[in-house]
């Protein structure tokens, strides 16, 4: 019965490095974006075929969602350090630093991930256009804390907005992202980053 011989094959292990697999997934998401990753593209970059990636990872989707908390894991994780920094201002250094390194670093396709794919985009992308917002919803949240707390123990002036702080911030970040994707070098960065850092106020 086709029952029944459907039941060895779920007991087989797989020919490929899952893990492996879903790096070299993460590396066509990141250069190409989600809408630019064709199924054809993805295959070929893991090695895989398209019933081996449906039945390892699910759909394109789900894939990319995958990709998605593999590349916060490593290539975000200064994020998170960044926010036990000491002060305020070494969180901002951090951060900013951490994304300079992330940007144009080996490998790099000169451009973050996540600003990449929370721009507008077509219908059927818009629920990771969504899923990404919400994600770097939960670390603005995270950075908008730290710098609450800065201001109540006095380090930031009482007057200070910190949401607006925050997300002068991240604007920061994202327009790095933008002009590391047009090609800006690590230097062109570097300088934004200390120009950034010398506006920062203090109490």
């Amino acid at each position: 019965m086709k029952l029944g011989c459907s039941l060895p094959a779920r007991g087989r292990p797989r020919e490929f490095d899952t893990e492996e697999a879903l790096a070299s997934a993460l590396r066509v998401f990141w250069s190409k974006g989600y809408e630019g990753a064709s199924m054809a593209d993805l295959t070929e970059a893991m090695g895989i075929t398209k019933p081996s990636l449906y039945a390892a990872f699910g759909n394109k989707e789900a894939l990319f969602a995958k990709a998605l908390d593999l590349y916060e894991r490593e290539k975000l994780a200064y994020v998170s350090k960044a926010l036990d920094a000491p002060t305020a201002k070494e969180v901002a250094e951090k951060l900013l630093r951490g994304a300079l390194d992330m940007l144009t670093g080996q490998g790099s396709p000169g451009a973050c991930l996540m600003v990449t794919n929370s721009v507008p985009c077509g219908e059927d992308s818009e629920c990771i256009r969504e899923q990404v917002v919400a994600r770097g919803a939960v670390a603005k949240r995270a950075l908008l804390e730290r710098f609450e707390q800065a201001r109540r123990e006095g380090e930031l002036p009482a007057h200070i907005d910190v949401e607006g702080l925050c997300s002068c911030l991240v604007a920061t970040m994202q327009g790095m992202s933008l002009q590391a994707g047009a090609g800006a070098s690590h230097e062109e960065l570097e300088k934004l980053v200390q120009t950034s850092l010398a506006m920062w106020p203090t109490a």
